[in-house]
């Protein structure tokens, strides 16, 4: 959420946290996002985040009760944008399917209890 709220860095945006791996000493973590864009504009998110990790460290310490409060290093997660590509990929070869109206019957009205 800090990201999202706090984070005052304008190449900070459109960020999505899709994970964490924790160290098994809780010294680090790795922080998986995706971001919304082209290449240049991931590129300086991860910059903007690189750059804020020290202060979303501090909100972190904040809100955990820890020896350590874990060094934070952000990578890109790649795979929203490759399944995004494998439906768009998908949808090109397979045949269309038929709409959910032409493939199940009406469903008979059923009488509420106030009818019996």
């Amino acid at each position: 959420m800090a990201i999202l709220t706090e984070v005052r860095d304008p190449r900070v945006k459109d960020v999505t946290v899709t994970g964490v791996e924790m160290a098994p000493d809780m010294r680090s973590a790795i922080v998986h996002v995706s971001i919304m864009g082209g290449p240049a504009k991931e590129k300086l998110a991860l910059q903007g985040l690189a750059r804020s990790a020290g202060f979303l460290q501090s909100r972190i310490a904040d809100r955990i009760e820890t020896r350590y409060t874990p060094k934070l290093r952000f990578e890109l997660d790649g795979g929203i944008k490759k399944s995004i590509e494998i439906a768009r990929m998908l949808h090109e070869v397979l045949p269309p399917t038929p709409t959910d109206d032409d493939t199940e019957p009406s469903s008979p009205s059923v009488a509420s209890q106030d009818d019996a």
